[in-house]
């Protein structure tokens, strides 16, 4: 994993837990064979075209509301 995309990923999401999770799960639809959302000459590895994809902004995430996880409970 490439240092410069994960310091760029963590001014977009600033929280480290959260980054984990985002790029966790696109890394797992990227190795299912969704396609990247970000053009690379070079052959990337699915970690770091996830941290790409969160730093340009093409990944965004929400957080569930109160009463979005009381309703799972």
């Amino acid at each position: 994993m490439r240092d410069d995309y994960l310091q760029s990923a963590l001014k977009v999401i600033d929280d480290p837990n959260i980054l984990v999770n985002v790029i966790s799960r696109r890394v797992k639809q990227l190795r299912r064979g969704n396609r990247p959302l970000v053009e690379s000459l070079e052959k990337l590895s699915a970690e770091d075209t996830a941290l790409r994809e969160v730093a340009e902004g093409k990944i965004t995430y929400q957080l569930a509301t109160p009463e979005e996880l009381a309703r799972l409970r």
